[in-house]
């Protein structure tokens, strides 16, 4: 016999985000010293990426060219 157990999600707050002129953007994660490794990231094709290690998702604003 199998009970469905409800997941519970995880509660705090949103990942940032942010508009970005271009499709290539630099994250750091804010704070100084207490942000991580700065990695510049990539969208592509799409219109947005987000940091892996921050999750802050930069979202390419509307008439932006692509990089």
């Amino acid at each position: 016999m199998s009970v469905d157990v409800p997941v519970e999600k995880p509660v705090g707050p949103a990942p940032e985000i942010q508009e970005a002129e271009s499709t290539r953007v630099m994250c750091d994660g804010g704070g100084g010293t207490l942000g991580h490794p700065r990695v510049y990231l990539e969208m592509g094709e799409a219109t947005f990426v987000e940091c892996p290690y921050c999750d802050k998702r930069f979202v390419l604003k509307g008439g932006a060219a692509p990089h």
